[in-house]
């Protein structure tokens, strides 16, 4: 490198040949400077200051700016630095500096003089001195590129973020987000690279409608990284996204409730949303018609989010939420019923209060309504309907009335009898939940002709609705009247028994069949079919093999007036 040569060039032009020159003396530095062992933390501190500058000068190379005095005269004073950078270098190299206080006293004194070159070049262009000609972005290593070439690609976009006209910053955020999406190795850079971040966080306020869109895409996408997401925090970006939501474009307000959903799993950012004004605004989307379905979920979800605060979801109440979203459950899109359904569940999680107040505006009318056979939703807006109404309703009398009166019961009898797979699970976890709730429920359910279909169930392929099947019915049966029920269909004993053969039987099953035979056993009208079934032998084998329920199912048919029929032989 001829740094004197660059120097004389300077004096005589320092507009497109002195920049070129610049650039070239840069790079020779950059790569000079990897090869000098002596004073590694000075050099490793100036690099990144000679890789912004050959960035910053990069951006501009392309573009037009004539006879402009403050520009020709910054570029001598950066090649005068370089000039005594170089030398600086190459005494390093070949220790011929005449004393290390003095070696570090110069390499301080460069890189300030770096500082304010860099510093001198943005001034620049915000000052609108130079105009946008022909610049374009640098092109995207390949995935197999360094470190260093990544390193350098994320620079130089950050120089046109810096010191860009609006469509260059345009591109260089269109480029990054290009960039993060296809290697997050991209998002490790910007976050190590000073004032990355922070640029982005600033351009949420940017009015050009296509930067903001950009910016927030690009924090959006790296708030679905969790190890960064207090980075951005840090970087003060909570209070912009709330700005966003309240008057940004349609699309970056979509990204920013992506991003809110994303940092408010951490309720240390509750507060910050709620202090900036963003529980109103929210609210204020899921309550305006015209917004996009996407934006009114996201913004439940974020509300889902915030209501983990108590001060924050009494506030949340006050502001008239639950008839909101009672009114957004009966919405004909699933999105937003769903979003919808999930925060009335979680505002209604351990505070009776709140469940009061859902139930009095028609919560419970309308999660049943999700379950109507007639309706078109979904099995996952079915299970979301469920586990609300599991949520709201258990435990309460009330609340069971408000079920059979809405037709749940009618719903849920439905799908076990002629539902698919998925609607069958659901079904009979319905059903077993409303075993759970009172003895009441389980006589209802007994009066409307849930028995003979879980009996069918048993026979059903899906181990897992066998399982349920079984559980619920023996559930059932231990009611005196669902017995009496059960036995007056002579298919109903039949089945079991010959169900519980040992060479058949599937071992999961076992015990809660003869757990449901041993409550039939209490029923002397019961204990005459099993006797008369004609597979007495399978609970004999079972008895033989000392299953213990076998065995007291045997010693109760042996009893009383049964005892001249079967063998004494069980008592042990």
């Amino acid at each position: 490198m001829n740094f004197n040569m660059a120097e004389e060039e300077s004096s005589v032009n320092t507009g497109k040949p002195g920049l070129k020159q610049a650039i070239e003396n840069i790079s020779s530095l950059i790569s000079l400077s990897y090869s000098i062992k002596v004073f590694a933390v000075k050099w490793k501190s100036i690099r990144p200051k000679l890789e912004e500058l050959l960035t910053n000068l990069i951006a501009i190379e392309n573009c037009d700016f004539g006879e402009n005095f403050s520009l020709s005269s910054t570029l001598e004073k950066i090649l005068t630095t370089l000039k005594d950078c170089d030398e600086l270098a190459r005494r390093c190299i070949d220790l011929s500096y005449s004393g290390k206080l003095l070696m570090k006293s110069d390499l301080d004194i460069v890189s300030s003089k770096l500082d304010s070159h860099i510093k001198r070049l943005s001034g620049i262009y915000a000052l609108g001195l130079l105009s946008n000609g022909s610049a374009i972005l640098a092109s995207r290593p390949s995935i197999s590129a360094s470190w260093n070439d990544m390193r350098f690609y994320v620079n130089d976009l950050l120089s046109r973020l810096k010191i860009g006209s609006v469509d260059m910053k345009r591109q260089a955020l269109v480029a990054f987000n290009e960039a993060i999406q296809e290697d997050d190795r991209y998002i490790k850079i910007a976050v190590q690279i000073d004032s990355f971040i922070n640029y982005l966080v600033n351009f949420l306020d940017f009015q050009d409608n296509e930067v903001q869109e950009e910016a927030a895409k690009a924090v959006s996408f790296i708030s679905g990284f969790q190890s960064f997401r207090e980075v951005l925090v840090r970087a003060g970006i909570i209070s912009p996204l709330i700005r966003v939501l309240e008057c940004g474009s349609d699309l970056s307000k979509e990204f920013a409730a992506v991003c809110l959903n994303k940092f408010t799993e951490n309720l240390e950012n509750a507060w910050s949303v709620s202090s900036h004004g963003g529980v109103s605004i929210l609210l204020k989307i899921c309550n305006n018609g015209d917004n996009a379905v996407e934006l009114v979920s996201l913004a439940c979800r974020v509300l889902k989010n915030l209501v983990g605060v108590e001060e924050i979801k009494r506030f949340i109440v006050e502001e008239g939420a639950i008839p909101l979203f009672v009114k957004l459950a009966r919405s004909k899109d699933e999105i937003i019923q769903i979003s919808s359904l999930d925060f009335l569940q979680a505002m209604a999680y351990g505070d009776e209060s709140i469940r009061e107040v859902i139930v009095k505006e028609g919560g419970i009318c309308a999660l049943v309504r999700v379950l109507d056979p007639k309706s078109s939703f979904s099995s996952k807006t079915r299970e979301v309907g469920f586990r609300g109404i599991v949520n709201l309703c258990f435990s309460s009398y009330d609340s069971l009335n408000m079920l059979i009166n809405y037709g749940f019961m009618d719903h849920i009898l439905y799908f076990l009898r002629y539902g698919d797979v998925s609607d069958q699970e659901l079904a009979l976890k319905a059903a077993f939940w409303l075993c759970a709730t009172s003895e009441e429920a389980k006589k209802v359910m007994g009066d409307a002709g849930f028995m003979p279909a879980l009996v069918k169930l048993l026979n059903s392929k899906p181990f897992k609705i066998r399982e349920m099947a079984a559980e619920t019915l023996s559930s059932m049966v231990i009611v005196p009247r669902n017995r009496k029920i059960f036995v007056q269909n002579d298919q109903n004993v039949g089945l079991l028994m010959q169900m519980l053969d040992p060479e058949k039987v599937n071992s999961g099953n076992k015990k809660l069949l003869l757990s449901i035979l041993m409550s039939l056993t209490s029923c002397n009208s019961a204990r005459k079919k099993i006797m008369n079934s004609g597979h007495l032998r399978n609970i004999e084998k079972l008895a033989e093999a000392e299953v213990s329920d076998a065995k007291m199912i045997i010693r109760r048919l042996s009893s009383s007036k049964f005892q001249n029929i079967i063998s004494g032989i069980w008592h042990s």
